[in-house]
């Protein structure tokens, strides 16, 4: 079957993303307190998870998410990944510097801090597990 031979369907939209990290607590310090992100829901040491915007951030714990799960009624697949992910939380480019300053503040090293060849700027630092986390204006997909 091609591309052309399958039924048309709405985009999707990005409901979750996930990164791991094994130090659940040092994940809640950073997501929860550094950046100020409302925590949805912490179980144990698997995983603690955060509103952004209309998403959520999973923070799972690799070493946990590999498990076949326990409970019947939750017959989530293991799944997970090894070293360093990515994410990019979409900021208004009015924000960025208070960002940076917040972030700087609170310890954290800004790697990068550029514009990129459509305008859009970004900056990057990582989480205490080692994720690129990046904050980016929207327009840097702009269509």
């Amino acid at each position: 079957m091609s591309d052309t031979d399958l039924p048309a369907a709405p985009a999707p939209a990005i409901l979750e993303a996930a990164l791991y990290a094994a130090d659940l607590d040092a994940a809640e310090r950073f997501y929860g307190g550094v950046l100020g992100l409302e925590r949805v829901v912490r179980v144990g040491a698997r995983h603690v998870f955060y509103r952004v915007g209309e998403g959520v951030l999973l923070i799972f714990n690799p070493g946990e998410t590999c498990k076949p799960p326990s409970n019947p009624d939750m017959p989530v697949p293991p799944h997970g990944a090894q070293g360093p992910g990515h994410f990019c939380f979409a900021v208004d480019g009015a924000a960025l510097d208070a960002w940076r300053a917040r972030l700087e503040a609170a310890g954290v090293e800004i790697e990068a801090d550029f514009h990129w060849p459509n305008g859009a700027r970004s900056i990057y630092f990582r989480d205490p597990a080692g994720n690129s986390l990046e904050m980016a204006e929207p327009k840097l997909w702009a269509r």
